[in-house]
């Protein structure tokens, strides 16, 4: 197996298993994040505002969290595309 193998082109090798896989789980669960933040602020916790504190700890980092991947996604294409490995689609 070869480098360029190994890495892969479009929905094959490392990178078909990160933008197939890895990258839809990880944004998953950064929005689910962000969904149980915002359930558990408005509408679980009433008046505790120590819940509410925590709900708005959640959707802070689910929203970090999505950013990050967002970005990390967006560089890693640009990086590929660059090196002329452009995942599917492109």
């Amino acid at each position: 197996m070869t480098f360029a193998q190994f890495i892969g082109k479009g929905s094959e090798g490392i990178i078909g298993v990160l933008n197939t896989v890895v990258v839809p789980l990880i944004i998953a669960f950064s929005f689910a994040a962000f969904v149980w933040g915002v359930v558990s602020y408005f509408f679980l916790n009433g008046d505790n505002d120590t819940k509410r504190e925590e709900g708005r700890h959640f959707i802070l980092w689910g929203i970090i969290g999505l950013v990050v991947i967002f970005s990390v996604w967006g560089f890693v294409g640009i990086l590929l595309s660059t090196l002329g490995i452009a995942p599917v689609g492109r």
